[in-house]
């Protein structure tokens, strides 16, 4: 059976090409689509289309991912997704974006440039694309994905002269800074995501690794020249790229990201305030200031706690392997989510030694914090430590130091301490 599925996709791709002109008669083009509504499509999308002269157009796509795939969620969370390419009329894809509101620009190759024999050499590795593995890939946000794909073939229809000039000019971003251009519009999103990844995304990298963005395969193929086999330089599209459609009313793509970490400073400067304020109610007796202190320790463990927990699975546990080496897990650990038990006890207890004994654990655990942002901030002065990482760091640590050095109570430990130690 499996056999004879086979041969009937062997046999569908050879009747598709077949059907399809040959390569005199092609014409290559590039689609570039801007972001869309939901976060997966925050960084655009891109298709290969080729298209005959007798009108008809295909637009091969290597970003096909489906929610009801088998075990879908659970690849997700361990970074193990399943993305495959596949072909459909273009015209149904230009109608899906529009109908989307996404940007559609089209790129399309000089067949002065791109001979007759390559145009048909990309047409036959695009099929042979829908058939191994059953047109499935293994993905990888920033080194597999819809738009490396593309590039890829960009290249084969150069003669690997795209990857030459390429490969190995420095790019001016960092992964991370690429991501924080597209995310800079949702600042609990943009937190979360690049708190979530390491410092293997902060190290230098070229224009060809830019272009797991399609707005960035776009930019070059726009300026990128090939040089023919006589020595003349050629520019590689025949025209200027056509904006097909122009979306209204999505948050723009930024030519450089913006420092956060001002933003996040303030803001947690501002909730720090408001949470000294529940602790000087506390020392005048009133009791809602107790309350409220203690419900803001367990709150903010619970929130640190949980994230922090999920960087130490992400790092240790799955193939996210853009979250390994994250230096904010020396400061947001599991240990955190102690302050939940403890805060609520510090918030509702009536006995003073179940109160003193929550006040001293929640002490500990924020200064365990408080201590980690610090050496996270020495430990880059080391060549083999470099993180950007200043959002999460100056969001942590004026948190961690109210908590610290609350006074209320601070003299009876202190005063419990020296007895202890004598």
């Amino acid at each position: 059976m499996t056999r004879k599925i086979t041969l009937f996709l062997i046999l569908l791709v050879f009747c598709g090409t077949a059907l399809f002109a040959q390569g005199e008669n092609l014409t290559l083009k590039v689609a570039v689509i801007g972001p869309g509504k939901e976060l997966y499509f925050w960084w655009g999308h891109i298709g290969l289309i080729i298209e005959d002269s007798n009108g008809r157009s295909r637009f091969y796509d290597y970003g096909i991912f489906d929610f009801d795939q088998d075990d879908f969620f659970y690849n997700f969370v361990f970074g193990r997704l399943n993305f495959r390419c596949g072909v459909s009329p273009t015209a149904r894809n230009y109608e899906v974006y529009r109908y989307t509101n996404r940007d559609i620009i089209v790129y399309t190759l000089d067949n002065n440039v791109i001979s007759p024999q390559k145009r048909q050499e990309i047409l036959e590795f695009s099929e042979k694309n829908l058939l191994e593995n059953d047109g499935y890939y293994r993905y990888h946000h920033f080194d597999d994905n819809c738009s490396t794909r593309i590039r890829d073939v960009i290249d084969i229809a150069t003669d690997g002269q795209f990857k030459e000039q390429y490969g190995q000019m420095q790019s001016q971003f960092t992964l991370r800074q690429h991501v924080r251009r597209h995310t800079w519009f949702s600042p609990p999103t943009d937190w979360l995501l690049n708190f979530l990844m390491g410092q293997v995304i902060d190290t230098p990298i070229t224009v060809w690794d830019d272009m797991f963005l399609p707005s960035e395969v776009g930019k070059r193929l726009n300026e990128f020249y090939f040089t023919d086999e006589n020595g003349e330089k050629k520019k590689l599209i025949s025209e200027d790229p056509d904006p097909v459609y122009t979306a209204t009313g999505r948050p723009a793509v930024l030519d450089a990201p913006r420092k956060q970490w001002p933003m996040q400073l303030a803001f947690s400067v501002f909730l720090s305030l408001i949470f000294g304020v529940f602790f000087f109610l506390y020392s005048k007796n009133i009791a809602a200031g107790r309350v409220l202190a203690g419900l803001s320790m367990c709150i903010c463990g619970l929130f640190f706690g949980f994230t922090g927990t999920m960087n130490y699975f992400f790092s240790l546990f799955t193939d996210h392997d853009y979250a390994y080496q994250n230096m904010n897990m020396l400061f947001c650990t599991p240990l955190l989510l102690a302050a939940v038990p403890a805060g609520i006890r510090y918030a509702f207890t009536k006995n003073e030694q179940k109160l003193f004994v929550s006040d001293q654990l929640l002490r500990l655990v924020w200064l365990l914090s408080a201590a980690g942002v610090l050496v996270s901030m020495l430990i880059k002065l080391l060549p083999w430590f470099y993180q950007d990482n200043l959002t999460d760091q100056l969001l942590v640590l004026p948190i961690a130091l109210v908590f610290v050095l609350q006074p209320v109570g601070l003299k009876k430990t202190l005063k419990k301490w020296r007895l202890h130690g004598r």
